[in-house]
């Protein structure tokens, strides 16, 4: 999955997609714990989905703090203020 590919999606499917891939790397690992499997390189690859996923979903958590501490803010007046 591609960083323009994982822009695109909402915070609630970001979500979603962490959870269905780290149940695809359980399986991945599960799978080549038993019999070593075709491409291991997947493995690597789907951690490295993971790790996208999450950072975004990081950002958007920041940016989203962010947001409510700026109209926290903007919503003092410097009379409240001094009191």
């Amino acid at each position: 999955m591609k960083n323009s590919e994982i822009l695109e999606l909402t915070t609630e499917q970001v979500i979603a997609k962490i959870n269905e891939e780290k149940a695809n790397l359980t399986k991945l690992k599960f799978a080549h714990t038993i019999s070593a499997i075709e491409n291991p390189i997947r493995i690597t690859s789907v951690r490295k989905n993971i790790a996208r996923l999450n950072t975004e979903l990081t950002k958007r958590k920041t940016e989203a703090r962010i947001a409510a501490v700026a109209a926290e803010l903007a919503s003092v007046t410097p009379e409240s203020a001094s009191e």
